[in-house]
């Protein structure tokens, strides 16, 4: 017969038991059983719930931790089940002011006050410009990878500030883009054939002007990067450059004059706004 020594007897006994005794003198000890013990009736709960509102324990858990921005859909569920009396459902007023990344929404609000905007994109098509399509496979490309949550809730913040071509007056907007780009096929034929199709559309707005910078112009003055300059009612204005002030947003008036006077030599650059659009149905002839 086997023998078992007295310790590990007494593990083998106490394998079969759900816990030990807290020494309540033991401060540091209870400090660490009442933390789990608090996550674990969280966790329960959170999985109760979840299971009320049919979504998953985890994002319940994100949700109330403050790690994860809930949808308008889930907190209409949620006030169903705790019988909230609309008070949780009404939270959406708030939550859906900052559902988009703090960058985005500072830029957003700069754009719908501006009179003029004005991008020189090098890499990518301007955000506001970008088809739901297009928006979502440029976002998803990205290494490492966002999750799909996250892509979505990007993508829904870039079409969120192209409300600015719906404002009345109708801000005078001005956009410099790269022939190489145009030409990539980012998503697909079909994706890549909408984008062009509302860049033509855009380009034919009375307050848009649309170029292209084609590949074979031997100077091009904006190898540094990308550039945005917005204007405001009061004569005040920004920009901000890749390759200049550190990439940093900049008021300067000196900077300013820097950024402006290398956009506007870029313009002259470019392909008239005609020659623009011309181009652009050209590429789409060729698909």
């Amino acid at each position: 017969m086997e023998h078992v020594s007295g310790d590990e007897g007494r593990l083998k006994g106490e394998a079969d038991e759900p816990g030990w005794e807290v020494d309540p003198d033991d401060e540091w000890g209870v400090a660490v059983i009442t933390t789990v013990g608090r996550q674990l009736k969280l966790r329960r709960r959170a999985a109760e719930f979840g299971v009320a509102v049919g979504y998953g324990e985890d994002l319940v858990y994100k949700i109330e931790g403050g790690k994860r921005i809930p949808r308008q859909e889930y907190l209409d569920k949620a006030d169903e089940v705790l019988g909230a009396g609309g008070l949780i459902a009404a939270a959406w007023e708030d939550v859906k002011k900052v559902r988009y990344p703090k960058k985005v929404r500072e830029l957003g609000k700069l754009e719908a006050k501006a009179v003029e905007i004005a991008l020189y994109e090098s890499h990518i098509i301007a955000g506001l410009l970008q088809t739901p399509e297009h928006a979502r496979s440029v976002i998803g490309a990205a290494q490492p990878p966002y999750s799909p949550e996250d892509v979505e809730r990007m993508v829904a913040a870039r079409l969120a500030r192209q409300s600015v071509f719906e404002r009345s007056p109708a801000p005078a907007l001005s956009f410099v883009l790269e022939e190489g780009v145009l030409r990539r096929p980012i998503g697909g034929t079909m994706v890549w054939r909408q984008q062009l199709e509302r860049l033509l559309e855009v380009g034919r707005l009375h307050n848009v002007v649309l170029q292209v910078m084609p590949m074979n112009c031997d100077t091009h003055s904006g190898l540094d990067g990308r550039i945005e300059l917005l204007k405001f009612p009061d004569g005040t204005a920004v920009g901000r450059s890749d390759g200049a002030f550190n990439g940093r947003t900049t008021s300067e008036p000196k900077h300013l004059r820097i950024l402006e006077l290398r956009y506007g030599t870029i313009r002259a650059q470019a392909l008239s706004p005609g020659e623009s659009l011309a181009f652009i149905e050209q590429l789409l002839g060729e698909t």
